[in-house]
């Protein structure tokens, strides 16, 4: 039986007790590597951390000194770090003037403020890992399209993507640092949406492939950016959405009138 790509390989990944997050830690298991997952749901997590056979930390990842001592008993646990998957986030749907201050820093806290807490107490571990060590952010397809209703969450991931790109810099040659912009994902935190009759179907309509995507095709795309297929890719934040980012808005159904399609 042929090892998998990840074989060996020491990962931590945030906001794993469901959605994005869980179906990442399944994968990245499945391709050999040990994992351990962090969330403040500590039902929840520790639910998934059964099922998975996996080290399951209840933490805040606000919480600088709780995030401190959770990353180092996963350190400990798998005897390093060679892995970080920041995918811990929230989001708060509403106007910007029905935003209050309190809104926007909670919204920045856990989207934004929170990979770089994570990434502070994961970096002395990665860097001792050498080369080969990979951190993979979770920004948003908000992030280079901001969207109607999100303007504390899009600022945050646009941050994460900046954040990114300043890292790889930063902790080159040694580490790489890369993200992912999922698009419309259909997981626990957004299914309320798919069971409005028809309110996606204009979402469907202007993305490409024509459906919304599953968290199992995101972890698919982290699982590659840790893993050593991607070994030459930092900096970079790779979108998933169908490419639902591609039509114009407006004049994209106007001109399919026009040519067909």
């Amino acid at each position: 039986m042929s090892a998998g790509p990840l074989e060996g390989r020491r990962a931590l990944v945030t906001g794993a007790a469901s959605g994005i997050g869980e179906a990442t830690a399944r994968l990245l298991l499945a391709q050999g590597a040990r994992v351990a997952l962090l969330d403040r749901d500590g039902e929840r997590l520790g639910a998934v951390g059964k099922s998975l056979d996996s080290l399951a930390l209840e933490a805040d990842v606000c919480d600088e000194q709780a995030v401190a001592r959770a990353v180092g008993e996963a350190t400990d646990a798998l005897g390093g770090l060679d892995l970080l998957v920041n995918n811990a986030g929230a989001g708060n749907l509403a106007r910007f003037e029905d935003h209050d201050a309190d809104d926007w820093q909670r919204v920045l806290s856990v989207n934004l403020a929170a990979v770089a807490t994570v990434t502070r107490a994961a970096l002395p571990a990665l860097r001792a890992a050498g080369p080969g060590a990979a951190i993979v952010n979770n920004a948003s397809g908000s992030a280079p399209r901001p969207t109607r209703g999100e303007s504390a969450y899009s600022a945050a991931k646009a941050g994460v993507v900046a954040l990114t790109q300043a890292l790889a810099q930063e902790f080159a040659p040694d580490i790489r640092v890369n993200c992912v912009s999922p698009g419309v994902i259909r997981t626990a935190m957004t299914e309320p949406l798919f069971q409005i009759e028809g309110l996606l179907e204009p979402v469907n309509e202007a993305t490409p492939l024509g459906r919304a995507g599953t968290a199992e095709e995101v972890a698919a795309v982290i699982a590659f950016l840790a893993g050593p297929g991607a070994a030459f890719v930092t900096g970079q934040n790779l979108v998933i959405d169908g490419g639902m980012s591609l039509p114009q808005a407006g004049i994209d159904q106007v001109l399919k009138g026009v040519v067909g399609g």
